[in-house]
Parts: structure tokens; sequence; C-alpha cells
């Protein structure tokens, strides 16, 4: 199975990018670095939901409904028009069902690392959620997931499995950020090589930051 940031390195992902620094009006580079850094936490979000019945529940009548991937058919028709507000306002409903209360500290780690503030992050991840949905919607189907157990596979797999501990840890501590400055400090510090112990985060965010 493909992981999340192989996508974003293949035609759809180059679309995804170019549309969404377009709809944003931000520079296509941080709009990459932001969904390359976001995506995978989004992702590991929803495998923690997921990890109770009610959130795989919700979760998978997501992605069987409104979420099946359709709105990958025609990304054309969706950015070149312009992202209609209602996409937005469905992302920031993802967002904050995914987040909740961490929404604000992610935004300020990725937007820190990125060179963007915090809410144009948000600004990308609203018009991103939707689209990230779809992606796993379409793979849902696609590997006929119908319950818990496949789709924390799907998610899994998608992340890059259990092969990735310390990206997994790295995840987790994003996910932590509160917004307080000291947890966002030291995973900023993480992003940027401080933490040796973490060196295996490299392959997981690729050569985004030029190690």
């Amino acid at each position: 199975m493909a992981g999340i940031l192989d996508l974003l390195n293949s035609d759809l992902g180059k679309q995804i990018i170019s549309g969404v620094s377009g709809t944003t009006g931000n520079d296509s580079s941080k709009t990459s670095s932001v969904l390359t850094m976001a995506l995978p936490v989004l992702m590991k979000a929803m495998e923690r939901n997921s990890s109770t019945p009610e959130g795989a529940a919700g979760l998978m009548s997501a992605l069987s409904g409104k979420h099946d991937g359709s709105i990958l058919d025609n990304l054309g028709g969706l950015f070149n028009g312009g992202v209609d507000d209602s996409v937005k306002q469905d992302g920031a409903g993802i967002l904050g069902h995914i987040l909740g209360s961490k929404q604000q500290g992610v935004e300020q780690v990725i937007g820190q690392k990125s060179g963007l503030d915090a809410g144009s992050v948000g600004n990308i991840l609203k018009v991103a959620a939707p689209l990230l949905m779809g992606v796993l919607g379409k793979q849902s189907r696609q590997n006929n997931v119908t319950d818990s157990s496949g789709l924390g596979g799907l998610l899994g797999g998608m992340l890059g499995g259990n092969e990735a501990k310390n990206e997994q840890n790295f995840l987790e501590q994003i996910l932590d950020a509160d917004g307080d400055g000291s947890v966002v400090d030291d995973v900023a510090g993480m992003l940027l090589g401080g933490d040796k112990k973490s060196g295996g985060i490299g392959s997981l965010l690729g050569g985004l930051f030029g190690k």
C-alpha cells in the first residue's frame, strides 16, 4: 500500500499541492512543506481516534458516505473555479473533529517550521482535510475495508506500519503540542534535527528539511 507521502509525490499529489497553493494564496513549496508535515499528523490523529469503537464507527460512516473519494474525481473543477466555501467549512469540521483541542498547537508547530503563520497553515489544512478524507475513502473502497480492524490496518499501512517507531513517537508529540510553547519548542527542535535520537524522522518527512 502506498504511503501518504508517496501520494504527495505522485501526479495526484502534485495536483493537490498546486491547487491548495493557488486556493490559499501560499507559495507552492511552503504549501508542500505544510502538507508533508500535516498529513501524517492528521492520519495519526485519526488512527488514535478510531481506536475506540465509537471513533471507528464514525470514521467508517464518513468514508462510506460523504467522503467516499468522489472529491478526487474532478480536482480540476474543484480548484479552477475556486474552492467552494462548503468544502472549507467541511475541512474546518474535519480538523475540529480529528484534532480537537490540539488543533491550535499543531498549526503553530507546523507554522514555525514551514515559515508560515498559524492562520495560513489552518487555511491550507481546511482545504486539504476533505481531500485527505477522499484519499482514505478511495483506499478503503479499493481494499474492501468494512470494520475497525481493517480501518486500523489501512491507516497504519499508509503511515508506514509499525516499522517507523521514531516517526510514530514524533507524530504523537506533535499531537500533544498544546500551544503553551514548551512542547512546541521541543517538537520544533526535533524537526530541526536537534534530537539526534529521532533521526528516523527524516525518512518519514523525506528531504523536506534539506538534511
